[in-house]
């Protein structure tokens, strides 16, 4: 028998060649592709999966159609196993963990997308994660993007409708495991942050969502950023740097209106001369804001500070930061004196743009089979409240936070930058965004974990550096 490399050559000869019965070989060599994506062979999935992904988008609608039952969790009687490796090889091809759910294609290659946006008309969303987005354990941001935001059926099909999607990995995201020494371990990724780029076919940023969003939120985020790439597209060459630069100023003033709007409705809790204006050196009062120091390597920011930026991820973090004793003493989160209840009334304020929609549920009970057993027992016995009906309202909350948060500070920030400097680069602009922002910069190798100036009693203070190969 001959093997798979031998079999699709053959069969892509012909459609390339256009050999008699061609049309019907290059249908029989897509269904190959497809069925081979999911064999049990993992050097023969491998090369299926690399072909898939060649095709782009439509080698996923293909994956996606031959295993519509599979990924819709309707075949009942379908083998564990092979539905464990036609899911895997769904997400392999999409390029993201639970492609399945998201129906999304992301390139992995820059250059790949930036021809593809070219070709389409359509601006890029470039995410920039710790980890990779294919990994379970990627940055918690990029997990709450899987679930909160790529499942969600209306964020979903606006991206795959309306943008080229790429992610790329700035580093290695921090795993930590906990063994409590009784067969029980708690497994975890520690600091780090994520951000959408919204981009030019030239890989320009036009704008950028930095961390978590609702789903309401991110959506009329990244529709903002679609106008303004159709705008500045149809524009003359001339004017698109202007026009660019106009359009962050706008920005700029429109949140800053729109917090101190907030803060009327809220009433007199905030510290009553607070308003976001700006400093002498840039950027609002509000900014988490770090020292020069830190952002060329000398007193990086500690791990617990850079935690506290996305309050979502905070939660997971901070407990573990907290028994590590990693990271030094908590500080303040912001320059200014709002407290924690202060940012939690101004986000009930938005909880409706942090809901989760029926696709995104759906996934948050898959993975929480325990917690969802529970909720059906406590419904029957109507003793206790649903744990995952919990669990999901503080997600939720914790999203409506994170939401206010980025927008007022972070994203406003980012609206300055872009209004004083619009013709900057993406890589530039993401080490900034990841050193004065999310306060984890490049300068920094142990992200805010290994203080020089803390004491720990360790031989190298803990420190193992594995041989560079």
């Amino acid at each position: 028998m001959w093997r798979m490399r031998e079999w699709l050559g053959v069969l892509a000869a012909s459609c390339v060649l256009g050999l008699p019965g061609g049309v019907f070989a290059c249908g029989g060599y897509e269904s190959h592709l497809v069925q081979m994506a999911a064999s049990e062979d993992p050097a023969e999935s491998a090369e299926a999966v690399a072909r898939l992904r060649e095709r782009g988008p439509a080698g996923l609608r293909a994956m996606l159609a031959v295993h519509a039952g599979v990924a819709s969790n309707e075949s009942s009687d379908i083998d564990p196993g092979l539905r464990a490796r036609v899911l895997a090889a769904i997400d392999a091809v999409s390029g993201q963990r639970d492609g399945h759910v998201s129906r999304l294609y992301w390139y992995t290659d820059f250059e790949a997308a930036k021809r593809a946006a070219a070709e389409s008309g359509k601006p890029i969303l470039s995410l920039r994660l710790l980890g990779k987005l294919t990994d379970e354990f990627s940055c918690a941001n990029s997990r709450f993007f899987r679930t909160a935001l790529y499942a969600n059926e209306q964020v979903s099909n606006v991206l795959r409708d309306r943008f080229v999607l790429h992610w790329e990995s700035v580093r290695p995201v921090p795993r930590v495991t906990i063994d409590f020494g009784d067969g029980r371990k708690l497994e975890r990724t520690l600091t780090g942050n994520s951000i959408h780029y919204v981009l030019d076919a030239d890989g320009r940023p036009l704008d950028a969502l930095p961390g978590l969003y609702g789903p309401a939120a991110f959506l009329r985020g990244i529709e903002r950023g679609q106008h303004l790439a159709a705008l500045l597209r149809k524009a003359p060459a001339s004017k698109r740097e202007g026009l660019h630069a106009s359009y962050h100023q706008q920005r700029h003033r429109e949140l800053t209106r729109a917090f101190d709007s907030d803060r009327a409705r809220i009433g007199p809790r905030l510290t009553p001369e607070f308003k976001l204006v700006e400093q002498a050196g840039g950027g609002p009062v509000a900014a988490l804001v770090i020292g020069a120091d830190a952002r060329i390597g000398r007193n990086p920011p500690p791990a617990r500070r850079a935690a506290a930026v996305a309050v979502s991820k905070s939660g997971v973090e901070l407990p573990i930061l907290a028994a590590a004793e990693l990271g030094g003493a908590p500080e303040a989160r912001d320059a200014a004196s709002l407290t924690d209840d202060d940012w939690r009334l101004i986000a009930a304020l938005h909880a409706e743009e942090a809901e989760l929609d029926e696709r995104s549920l759906a996934l948050i009970r898959r993975e929480n089979p325990t917690a969802a057993e529970a909720g059906r027992a406590a419904e029957s016995k109507r003793r206790v409240e649903d744990p995952l009906v919990r669990m999901i309202r503080e997600f939720e909350s914790s999203i409506a936070l994170d939401t206010v948060r980025n927008e007022y500070l972070l994203h406003r920030t980012i609206h300055q930058w872009l209004a004083e400097a619009s013709d900057v680069d993406v890589r530039s602009l993401n080490e900034r965004v990841y050193a004065e922002l999310f306060l984890t910069p490049n300068s920094d190798p142990w992200l805010g974990m290994a203080p020089a100036d803390t004491y720990t009693a360790l031989s190298d203070a803990g420190v193992v550096c594995a041989a560079q190969r």
